[in-house]
Parts: structure tokens; sequence; C-alpha cells
């Protein structure tokens, strides 16, 4: 019979000490990992969904022809390799242990986790802001059926400095009980000061929640230096791994706060005495994963994290502001752009947007088409155009979508004369 060790199990595997690889950002071995690179598909679309990894493909693939054609019943394997997986999140995000770590289905999913527990009441508060994903938007909302009060900060770009916290929560005094906000903003890709906010809500006692879907494979994020208590991240963007897995990091601290509104038969001490239901919840994270969850995700995602681990997500980091600085320059003054929101170094991680001049959907909608025509793949958001290149990317790919950009614009406008 399996046991509780094959939940918790051990951090000593041979996954917690990634060797760097030779492999450099942008070069031919590393591109070859993505097969899209050679159909000439410029992609520069990782704050939408990334393309998966050869290797990531392969695990998923080992997985599947395991439960197909070897013991089909995995359950002991697929527990281990959860746990390496657990590893692998705990030292992307230097968690105090990897018993901090849940997976969850998403992003959302994992901010309702927090949203629930926190177990609020009719008069307190939470700060958000008014360039939030929907993702940690909605779960707090929600909560304005116990008669939470939502405070939603006015912005530029979804630029929210500690400052701006401190003075929110000041505002409000001690009915302040958490503020959430994204790692990088979706559309402008501003990266928030973590730390500075971190460091103010620890000292007015407020949960510091984050949604580091957009940070997360892109940007460095330490959970520990920068004081957040509760981190939640899907694996499909920066972290180039599957649909339907995300990880979630809760401190020990708001573990001992929150009050679980969901539980399943994983989620207490030892599982797999099926009987003694008067049993405690685990005392680790595991506790938020309810029953069976997504293994074959959880395969791919262990994948995906050591490729990225062995790249070094300051050598991405960098890569990315190379890039990112390429295309706000190349963007700036071209024809059909208005603006481009332009950050420093210390502000973005890997998102560029640019605003055009005429945000009407029948010209919007026309460039995007000239662009996916051209094979070029970015997003359009609310009349951005949304560039977001990854480690594999290439100034020379950049170039390319530059120029396409420019064609897009002129064929557009001949298209309307």
């Amino acid at each position: 019979m399996q046991t509780s060790t094959h939940l918790n199990g051990s951090e000593n595997n041979s996954h917690s000490d990634i060797p760097q690889t030779q492999m450099l950002c942008g070069s031919e071995e590393l591109r070859l990992l993505f097969p899209h690179c050679a159909t000439g598909l410029v992609y520069l679309d990782h704050a939408a969904v990334s393309p998966l990894s050869t290797r990531v493909v392969a695990a998923m693939e080992e997985h599947l022809r395991h439960r197909s054609e070897g013991e089909v019943n995995t359950y002991g394997r697929d527990l281990k390799e959860v746990m390496e997986c657990r590893v692998l999140v705990k030292r992307l995000i230097n968690a105090e242990s990897a018993e901090r770590i849940a997976f969850c289905m998403n992003t959302s999913d994992a901010l309702n986790v927090i949203a629930a527990g926190l177990n609020l009441k009719a008069g307190d508060r939470i700060i958000l802001n008014d360039w939030e994903f929907p993702s940690n938007v909605y779960p707090f909302l929600n909560l304005r059926s116990k008669g939470v009060e939502i405070d939603i900060l006015k912005t530029e770009h979804g630029i929210v400095t500690a400052e701006m916290v401190e003075n929110a929560i000041t505002a409000h005094g001690d009915n302040v009980k958490a503020v959430s906000i994204s790692a990088v903003q979706f559309l402008s890709g501003y990266k928030a000061d973590l730390a500075a906010i971190g460091a103010v809500c620890k000292r007015q006692g407020v949960v510091f929640i984050v949604d580091g879907i957009q940070a997360l494979g892109a940007s460095p994020v330490d959970v520990q230096a920068m004081g957040i208590d509760a981190l939640a991240a899907s694996a499909h963007k920066w972290l180039m791994a599957p649909h339907g897995i995300a990880m979630l990091y809760v401190s020990e601290a708001l573990q001992a706060r929150l009050q679980q509104a969901h539980v399943g038969w994983l989620s207490v001490q030892t599982p797999w005495d099926f009987f003694q239901y008067d049993q405690p919840l685990a005392a680790s994270a595991r506790r938020y994963e309810n029953g069976t969850m997504n293994f074959i995700g959880a395969s791919g995602f262990k994948a995906s994290l050591e490729l990225l681990l062995a790249m070094g997500v300051e050598n991405i980091h960098r890569h990315l502001l190379k890039l990112t600085e390429r295309l706000t320059t190349g963007l700036r003054g071209m024809d059909g752009v208005v603006s481009v929101i332009a950050l420093s170094d210390a502000d973005r991680a890997g998102i560029t947007s640019a605003k055009l001049h005429d945000t009407t959907t029948t010209v919007s909608d026309a460039v995007h088409k000239h662009l996916m025509e051209a094979n070029v793949t970015i997003s359009l958001r609310e009349g951005y155009l949304r560039y977001a290149p990854h480690l594999y990317n290439t100034a020379a790919e950049v170039d390319a979508a530059l120029e396409a950009t420019r064609e897009a614009f002129t064929n557009v406008a001949a298209e309307t004369l």
C-alpha cells in the first residue's frame, strides 16, 4: 500500500541541484528544443501561452506510455514526480521549504484558496488596482457577498508603488486585511517593486498576495526577500508548461490563519488511512490539493522547470531586457503607433505594449490579422499590440516582427483609403 511518504517525500533528490546548462539564451542549440522555430514562425506571445519544448513533450509522452504500456497504475511514480516538482518550484521562488508549495488547476483556482480562506467579515477591506487581470480580481470581488470592501487603486498603466499601498492602508487603518497585486502587469508589463510593497504590508500587518503568472520564468521572484505571504501562478505562460496546472505558495504563518474552504481525501495528514475520518489536515500546503491532480501536467511542468533553472532565471531576465528594449526603440515613432509603454530595466520584465493611433476594432483587428498572416504571433489587448519574447527568441526575430508591424500598418492604411 502507498503511504503518505510519497506525498510529502524528501527534498534531497537528484533534481534539487540542477547544474547550469552551457546553452545560451537565443542560441541555436536552445532553439532546437522549440520545433516551431524551424517553421519560420516568429512567436512573441508568451504572455498569453508558451510553446512546449521537446523536453516537456517527451516527459508527458513518457508518462502516457507508462499509463498505456507499462504498469498502468502509476500513482506511486506520479506522487514522487509531484514531490520533485515541488522542490523545483521551491528553488525557483526561494520558498522556505517544498512543503510550502501546492498545485492547483490555474491561477484563479489558487487565488480562490486564499480569498476564501482569509475568512473575512463585513467591513474588512482588500486593496487591488484598476489594471489587474481578472484572475486577481474576481476571487476577491466575490467576498463582497460577505460585506467585504474592495478598494481599487487608480493607476497609470497599472503602476502601483509602495507609497500608494501604504497610503491606502493608512486611509482605512486596521480594516485593511490584504493587498493583492500582479508581480508583472499583463498589459503594460510593469514590474512591481514587490520587496518594497511586501515591507509595507509586513509593517502594517497586512497579508501580501501576489499573482505571479507574468513574472515566474521571466523575472526573479524571491518570496522570502519580498515578504510575500501567498504567490499563485499558472504554468502555461512564462513557465512554459502545459495548461491545467498552477503553483501556489503559502507561507507557514499565513496557512495558520487560513480557514480552509474545501477539503478532499488528499488534504489530510494520512490519506491512506481511509477510515480515519477525524484526522487533522496535512501540515504542509499539500492540504490544498483535495484529490488526484493533473499528473501529466506535473510531468511536463517538472521538465520545463528543469530547463528554466538550468538556464538561470537571472540570465533569462537579462536576455528579455535586451529584447524588450529593442522592441520599445523600434516601435517608437512608428506610423500607426501613438505611444509605447516605456519602462526602465528595474520596472519591466518581458512585455512591451504599443497603443495604436486608431484603436477601433476594424483597424486593430486588421493590423493583428496582417501580423498573423506574416507568421508573427503577438496579442492584441485593449487597443494595444503586446509583444512578449522569451528565452529562445533572438534580436533577428524582434527585427522581423518590427518590420512586419510596419508593413501591417502600411497595408491597413492602403485598405482603408
